[in-house]
């Protein structure tokens, strides 16, 4: 089965979507609302997988799966990790990186805003030591009122 030019998967033993999304656009990791909803901050699933990267911005379907990448600045990719599940690894924003990921977004008026999240779980720290990559006052704003 071809995926995209240069990318093939048996049929038998396809790659995640996860998996998948970390090789169709390169380098890039899994962040905003997928990975929020993997980690339950944002309560429900998304109908793409959505990354971030260094790249230009692009968006790409896969057998009726769709997969968006957005352009963030080389010194905010960064705060991800490699997860491993069911045999496959794949690489995912942190649950606070996602989150200052995605707020990013909705400060550039590209993403609405989610009145909905459930930041309980998250390290305050971290998620200003993520803010501060991007250098928005705004962004920091916008963590400063989730919180």
């Amino acid at each position: 089965m071809r995926l995209k030019k240069g990318l093939y998967g048996l049929k038998t033993d396809l790659p995640s979507e996860e998996e998948l999304a970390n090789r169709l656009y390169q380098p890039s990791y899994i962040s905003f609302e997928y990975a929020l909803a993997s980690y339950n901050i944002l309560p429900e699933m998304t109908y793409s997988v959505t990354s971030a990267s260094t790249k230009p911005t692009r968006t790409f379907m896969v057998d009726d799966k769709v997969f968006s990448y957005f352009t963030i600045k080389k010194e905010a990719y960064t705060g991800y990790i490699l997860i491993k599940r069911e045999g496959k690894s794949f690489l995912m924003a942190q649950p606070e990186k996602a989150l200052v990921d995605y707020l990013y977004f909705v400060v550039l008026g590209k993403k609405p805003n989610n009145d909905r999240l459930n930041v309980s779980s998250l390290q305050k720290e971290k998620l200003f030591e993520y803010a501060a990559l991007y250098e928005r006052e705004k962004l920091t704003n916008l963590v400063e009122e989730l919180l």
